[in-house]
């Protein structure tokens, strides 16, 4: 009998996640704010929800993929929130980029409704989710980490265990993504400057992503912004800039100077003034230097 998975949130990255996890043979109670959605996967295998506390009945596990803190509170704890229905130790798998406050938050309501929360945010663009080439980073209590792990296991190609403090792993998801976005910044920068000097920025970046700098960031985003091809979109301005906030604050509330991550915070905010939030972020980086720089 396949087991049955709540499944809430099927944006950019979370149908492909999703249709991996039904590849791995699990049924799925699916609910989404666009019900159309759902028509993108495999309905022998989903179970259309009118809302997350139906999509929250009779399952071992529930992952939601959602957009922010404030989302991720009215799914749980909502008039129709998951913990209306969510089985006795069930676990909740949130893939979200939230603060660790937060997290732990959910963390304790959960515990206090006998049902159990792991942090569990992933890196990876929507690409990389459906080759299932996320790398999955997770934090919470040993004995629920070591439950969730086939599902985990089902959406990625590794998963790194950062501790027993749940909101460890939402730490290092703000931190990742900050260093992501310095790095467009960075590229973005370098390769104009080699624009106006009359050097191809498709080579450059083709050079640098082979040998100084031979990583997937410099590969993947270095061909997106050298060569300003900023479509399809994986990952928007609007939810760039939020995890931008998300780091400004960690910084702030740990007394942490962080000069570059008021740089990428002012860039996307930049980019939502100009009416690109809805845009891929590297956009906001690659256009947005290169305007600056009149070309």
């Amino acid at each position: 009998m396949k087991t049955n998975i709540g499944f809430i949130g099927l944006g950019n990255l979370g149908t492909p996640i999703a249709q991996n996890l039904i590849k791995a043979g699990y049924h799925l109670q699916v609910y989404n704010r666009t019900a159309t959605k759902i028509d993108e996967l495999d309905q022998s295998a989903v179970t259309k929800c009118d809302s997350p506390a139906d999509a929250a009945k009779d399952v071992e596990f529930i992952v939601t993929v959602l957009s922010d803190d404030k989302v991720v509170r009215e799914v749980v704890t909502g008039e129709d929130g998951i913990l209306k229905t969510l089985p006795k130790n069930a676990i909740h798998i949130s893939i979200s980029t939230i603060l660790p406050e937060t997290s732990k938050e959910m963390a304790a309501l959960h515990e206090q409704s006998g049902s159990c929360y792991l942090a569990s945010p992933v890196f990876g663009r929507p690409e990389a989710a459906a080759a299932k080439l996320l790398w999955v980073c997770t934090s919470g209590k040993a004995e629920i980490k070591e439950a969730a792990k086939p599902v985990q296991e089902s959406i990625s190609q590794g998963i790194i265990d950062f501790g027993e403090e749940v909101g460890a792993a939402n730490v290092v998801k703000i931190t990742g993504n900050f260093m992501i976005q310095a790095s467009m910044e960075m590229m973005a920068e370098s390769y104009t400057l080699a624009e106006k000097y009359g050097v191809d920025r498709s080579q450059i970046s083709e050079f640098f992503s082979a040998t100084l700098f031979n990583a997937p960031i410099f590969k993947n985003y270095g061909k997106i912004i050298s060569g300003k091809q900023y479509e399809p979109v994986g990952f928007t301005s609007q939810l760039g800039y939020k995890d931008a906030n998300l780091a400004f604050r960690l910084s702030q509330q740990s007394q942490t100077p962080m000069p570059l991550v008021n740089i990428v915070h002012n860039r996307l905010l930049t980019a939502l003034a100009k009416g690109w939030k809805d845009r891929d972020w590297s956009e906001a980086f690659g256009r947005g230097v290169s305007d600056d720089a009149g070309i």
